[in-house]
């Protein structure tokens, strides 16, 4: 008889674990309470517009295709990846910055905007391969011994860990100018974290992106999570939308299977976890079951910033790029009131996607879909979001259209939606609205993240971006194959392959 094995929750990470190991032969039953799968990596529909929900920023497309691989699968039968030649533009003050993968057109831009700044991107890009390299093994292999930490590998890579300097320190070594600085550091904002705190080993995620591209699957990123769901229902895996998990089934401190809202109780051999790390262990499970992360333990972590996000459905094609950043005049001042003074910015930050201009799936024909967003202050702010989303809506339109020259952007409105941090936490069940969950600081990484196989209960198993090796859509499929393998390895049943890193260029 095969292993039953449940996951809580259709995210990314627990589709492609439940993927993985569906073509394993295990009987994988999936519960999402949501209505639809993929978590926050779901699709959004308003009438005839259509968005991805949370991430829209494909990268290192190479792992989804060893995913796939090991799955029997080629990713190609079910998704049509675009790459963005042009991944980004950038916006500053009073001057903009198209980013490009291609080197030599990107130092000869820098070198145009920022005279004297090129041979800093060669050395980034040069020394920054290297430090991938090295960093690989550690976001590819379980982290959850003290041991693990004196692993040949790990000791090799102290030195990339940058443990004493902070990714803006580790980006002023190649660029003089803050603006150029703020170009291959912002993406800490994919972790929730600020650039002058952030770890400055994340300095690879902007490298990753100027190595292997930015791409756009069209139909959405969403597409990913459609096709995984689709190949674990191929392997006879069931998953099961609308059908929440009310509590971990846990006697002593095994996890035995789990209570559904329905009344139902499941049993399983192993139960993976998908749902928001901190949201599950304050609600899934009873306060006395657990230590380490108890509800008054995981109140004082630290957390991610949160975003406000608006779909607008409009009426008119505008000229903007797929992806596009505005950086705010302050921006230190910006990043400084998100994250640690906690209130709503006068002057934010702003990504725009306008997919329909590569994809025409999303929208009717002469019209387009627009996603904005703006990081903002998770829910430990108590920022009342009823009292302010009105006003806060009015600034972002009203920054977006002196930025970019997109005029009266309100008149071309045909349908709409807003998430606050509030509808994040109350209606997505995210933790404190922190969208990218438990913050990435070096204490709360590798070892000391929560531990794929989870340290607190037996028979239970993590992936997302609250396990190692964290958040980001490439790193929450990592934390998917990891834990695979740990079910594997415990079955005593041969592991998914982890590939080297591809040559620069990716696909």
């Amino acid at each position: 008889m095969s292993k039953q094995i449940i996951v809580i929750g259709a995210g990314p990470g627990g589709l492609a674990s439940a993927m993985l190991l569906a073509s394993k032969g295990y009987d994988v039953k999936v519960y999402e309470k949501q209505s639809y799968i993929g978590g926050r990596n779901s699709e959004l529909c308003l009438g005839e517009f259509k968005f991805d929900m949370g991430p829209t920023f494909l990268s290192m497309p190479h792992i989804i295709e060893e995913i796939f691989a090991a799955s029997k699968r080629n990713m190609y039968d079910y998704l049509n990846l675009i790459e963005l030649k042009s991944m980004y533009e950038l916006i500053f003050e009073d001057k903009k910055l198209v980013m490009t993968r291609n080197q030599e057109q990107m130092r000869e831009q820098i070198e145009s905007v920022y005279p004297g700044n090129g041979s800093g991107y060669d050395r980034f890009m040069k020394e920054t391969a290297r430090k991938l390299i090295a960093l690989t093994p550690i976001l590819q292999s379980k982290m959850d011994r003290f041991i693990h930490l004196f692993q040949p590998k790990v000791i090799k890579a102290v030195k990339d860990l940058e443990i004493n300097n902070s990714l803006h320190d580790v980006l002023s070594r190649y660029f003089n100018e803050e603006e150029l600085k703020l170009a291959f550091t912002f993406q800490s904002k994919y972790l929730g974290m600020s650039p002058w705190e952030c770890p400055g080993a994340f300095a690879i995620l902007s490298y990753m992106e100027h190595a292997y591209g930015i791409f756009h699957p069209i139909g959405g990123l969403n597409e990913l999570s459609k096709a995984m769901a689709k190949v674990i229902e191929e392997y006879g895996g069931e998953i099961h939308t609308g059908n929440g998990v009310k509590k971990l089934w846990i006697e002593g401190k095994t996890v035995k299977g789990v209570d559904l809202e329905s009344g139902e109780r499941i049993k399983a051999d192993d139960v993976i976890i998908n749902g928001d790390f901190s949201y599950v262990m304050t609600n899934l499970v009873e306060e006395h079951q657990l230590k380490k992360y108890s509800t008054r333990k995981l109140e004082k972590k630290k957390y991610s910033c949160s975003t406000f996000i608006l779909y607008l459905g409009l009426n008119k094609c505008f000229d903007l790029p797929h992806h596009t950043i505005i950086f705010s005049k302050d921006y230190k001042r910006n990043v400084e009131e998100i994250t640690n003074l906690r209130i709503l910015s006068e002057n934010p930050s702003i990504y725009i996607q306008n997919a329909s201009v590569t994809d025409p799936t999303l929208a009717p024909k002469g019209k387009s879909s627009l996603y904005v967003l703006a990081p903002v202050p998770n829910n430990f702010s108590e920022i009342d979001w009823e009292r302010e989303k009105k006003s806060f809506r009015k600034l972002i339109l009203k920054t977006i259209e002196q930025k970019t020259g997109l005029v009266n952007i309100e008149e071309y409105i045909e349908v709409e939606k807003m998430i606050t941090p509030s509808n994040w936490e109350k209606d997505i069940f995210v933790y404190k609205g922190a969208t990218f969950n438990l913050g990435h600081q070096l204490s709360q990484m590798m070892m000391f993240r929560p531990h794929n196989q989870f340290e607190e209960l037996h028979s239970c198993w993590l992936v997302g971006g609250g396990t190692h090796p964290g958040s980001g859509l490439p790193t929450i499929l990592e934390s998917a194959r990891i834990t695979v393998n740990g079910i594997l390895s415990k079955d005593r049943k041969e592991a998914v392959p982890v590939a080297p890193l591809p040559a620069m260029g990716g696909l």
